[in-house]
């Protein structure tokens, strides 16, 4: 079987598609690195890269593209919806074919030393590559965002696994982890009113006391005037994303408030929307052997 592994590195930039095209094209540079998708989000002032390929070369490729931003975007001059550290704010390596979780740990501490090394950034570990078990939440690391951790990184607590104790003066911080395949899912309301928008991002998220693998918070749209629950669906199998919508669907309800749209962010694996679709449909019997383009795909294989 041959080692594939996925990476999808986040950006602290989604309103100037030339810069992104900068970062994508250093990444685009690495043989044997295939770049699946990319997006960008004026809102949240964040762009998302996905690509794909032997472990070494992911590697070599998540650090090119870290070099690149941290070159061209600027913390001291960034705002936005979405929380973040850092120009690069995180880079997170998912096994997909031949490659177990542990060679992503591995994979993610040999990045991230030379990402805290060679480009004196502050590097923290997340999920399975944390070396401490708070920093397995994300939300933990990017506590106090930019802003906040420019002088809490000084706290023995917050010391970074790689790189200097102190942020770099433009590319703030970076995060690098390992995880299994996460959905970015928003969920937009029909209503500019952010209150009902974290109120409910309270009520799904599992630190909170909801569902255990979503983790969810409530931003405000300032170009379209519309508050979202923006919701990281970590294991799709334990939560759906119809339960997920459903929910939201209801919550939003109690306050009068209708769901007006949904996004997914970056790529979805195809069983995640052949739930969705059964759910929808009412579909009984149904196995994902009755879709053509997977029998096409196993063919392929």
């Amino acid at each position: 079987m041959k080692k594939l592994v996925q990476c999808v590195p986040n950006f602290s930039e989604g309103r100037r598609p030339e810069v992104v095209e900068q970062i994508v094209a250093a990444i685009r540079a690495v043989e044997g690195v295939s770049l699946l998708d990319y997006s960008l989000d004026a809102s949240h002032n964040r762009s998302v890269v996905t690509f794909i390929g032997p472990p070494a070369r992911v590697g070599e490729a998540a650090f090119a593209a870290a070099a690149r931003a941290a070159e061209l975007i600027n913390m001291e001059e960034h705002s936005g919806a979405h929380p973040r550290i850092g120009a690069t704010d995180v880079i997170p390596f998912i096994p997909v074919s031949g490659v177990e979780m542990a060679e992503c740990v591995e994979l993610a501490r040999t990045v991230g030393r030379e990402i805290g090394e060679k480009l004196a950034i502050p590097v923290y570990l997340y999920e399975a590559a944390a070396t401490r078990p708070e920093r397995k939440n994300l939300a933990r690391v990017r506590q106090g965002q930019y802003e906040g951790l420019k002088t809490e990184i000084a706290r023995p607590e917050r010391a970074p696994d790689f790189g200097p104790p102190r942020l770099h003066p433009t590319a703030g911080a970076t995060a690098v982890g390992a995880r299994p395949p996460l959905i970015a899912y928003n969920i937009n309301l029909g209503t500019g009113d952010l209150r009902i928008a974290q109120a409910i991002a309270r009520s799904i998220r599992g630190s909170s006391g909801g569902y255990p693998s979503i983790k969810a918070l409530g931003v405000m749209l300032e170009d379209r005037g519309l508050a979202q629950v923006s919701i990281n669906v970590c294991n799709f199998r334990e939560v759906s994303l119809p339960r997920i919508f459903e929910t939201v669907r209801l919550e939003a309800a109690r306050y009068g408030v209708n769901v007006v749209g949904s996004e997914i962010v970056g790529l979805v694996p195809l069983e995640a929307l052949l739930d969705t679709a059964a759910f929808y449909l009412r579909l009984e019997g149904f196995a994902p052997e009755q879709v053509l383009e997977k029998r096409l795909l196993d063919l392929a294989e």
